[in-house]
């Protein structure tokens, strides 16, 4: 089997840390090549103004050392920029941007004090997930971008970090890459996104797109995922190549975008493109809401009505969390004084949704409408099943409980339609 691509994983991960350890022996190994180059731009330099050119020089200090690895002072495959100020050459750009990183000293104690403040978020978000999503995962931020190809046209990653970045998957035949997370995600770890796709933009072969998916969220993940996926299908249709899907850790939500990708688009059966999946990356994406959301695009989206209630007046304020807006937030359920009782309307798509009532702050089930099992936290939910009573939509969803399920020749036509024809808003 042909090692390339892995192996450069190893190659980033392996430099990252040299980096890390031991910085001034990284500086001395490319101040000699990056001091020529600065020598031979000076003058060019002296008319650039920095303010204007957010997308590259807006970094944290933290960042100081990486680009001096992915740029090697490499000018001549870079493109021209146009400046509202009159011409500027792209490798002026580029260079000015590898000065303003290895510019000036940052003392080892600063270093240490932000490589352990990633290390703490790091540890935060591990936990988050491993609590939300029910597997053991970590993620490492301040190791850098990782990634697998799971097929040679199909890469599942971690976010990028930095501009330089995006030298490395172009380094890799990557012509789109596909960022599914939150402004608040990249916030949480001071990702500047905005550099990075004006960086991007500044090329002609690589193109950078975003699709928000809410993270540890399945009911968002099963909303979202059809529009997500027909963006991506239009994409790789319009740039060939290789392909780059990341979330944050490259652990959720990009592995479920490319499940469905490969079970919609690529003519895999689920469970077939599930293993090649996991063959190639440790990850937890949720199947379930694949299963789902392609219930809801062979179905037209239907939505059902149903109504929820919570018997008992001597409470002042009930809530329901979980349903489809997931267990970060709450819906608020009507008195109703004729019956003494809470209600809910609310019109769903077809599946099964868990949820819980907030009863004056204290979560509760209600005894009188169908619990799940204990999980393995010994937590026990409400659940409910909807489905319609024609005999295609129960014949549906009785197939997708298999553990072989499959679409027919029929399903994938339509599903195809619909990738096709979902409105773009990008």
């Amino acid at each position: 089997m042909a090692q390339g691509p892995w192996m450069k994983d190893q190659f980033d991960f392996d430099m990252t840390r040299e980096i890390r350890a031991n910085p001034t022996s990284i500086k001395i190994k490319y101040s000699t090549a990056c001091l020529l180059s600065s020598k031979r731009t000076e003058k060019n330099l002296s008319h650039i103004h920095y303010k204007k050119m957010n997308c590259l020089t807006n970094l944290s200090r933290s960042y100081s050392a990486l680009p001096l690895c992915s740029f090697k002072c490499k000018a001549s495959i870079f493109p021209t920029f146009v400046n509202m100020k009159g011409l500027v050459n792209a490798t002026d750009l580029r260079e000015s941007y590898l000065l303003k990183a290895t510019s000036g000293s940052t003392p080892s104690t600063n270093m240490d004090g932000a490589t352990a403040k990633e290390e703490e978020k790091s540890d935060v978000y591990s936990t988050n997930m491993t609590e939300a999503m029910g597997a053991v995962l970590t993620y490492r931020h301040e190791l850098g971008m990782n990634y697998n190809f799971i097929r040679p046209d199909l890469i599942v990653g971690s976010c990028l970090q930095t501009p330089a970045d995006v030298d490395k998957l172009r380094s890799i035949e990557v012509k789109t890459v596909y960022c599914l997370q939150q402004d608040s995600d990249l916030e949480y770890f001071s990702v500047d996104i905005n550099s990075i796709r004006v960086y991007a933009s500044t090329f002609d072969d690589i193109q950078h797109l975003r699709a928000e998916i809410r993270d540890f969220d399945g009911t968002d993940l099963r909303i979202r995922l059809p529009a997500v996926v027909s963006k991506l299908h239009k994409a790789v249709n319009r740039n060939g190549g290789v392909t780059y899907i990341h979330c944050t850790a490259g652990l959720g939500r990009a592995p479920a975008t490319a499940l469905a990708y490969m079970f919609w688009v690529q003519g895999y059966k689920l469970n077939d493109a599930l293993s090649l999946l996991l063959r190639n990356r440790k990850c937890f994406p949720n199947v379930d809401a694949i299963k789902s959301a392609t219930a809801d695009i062979l179905t037209g989206l239907k939505r059902r009505s149903i109504t929820l209630t919570w018997n008992g007046d001597n409470c002042s304020k009930v809530e329901v969390s979980g349903l489809d807006v997931g267990w970060n937030q709450r819906i608020p359920l009507k008195y109703d004084e004729k019956h003494g009782s809470w209600i809910l309307h609310r019109d769903l798509l077809e599946g099964r949704y868990e949820y819980k009532y907030i009863v004056d702050g204290e979560w509760m089930t209600n005894k009188n409408e169908p619990v799940t099992h204990d999980n393995k936290d010994g937590h026990v939910n409400n659940y409910i099943q909807v489905v319609g009573n024609d005999p295609e939509s129960v014949d549906l969803w009785t197939r997708l409980g298999a553990d072989d399920f499959d679409l027919t020749e029929n399903e994938r036509k339509i599903i195809k339609q619909f990738l096709d024809g979902y409105p773009d808003d990008e």
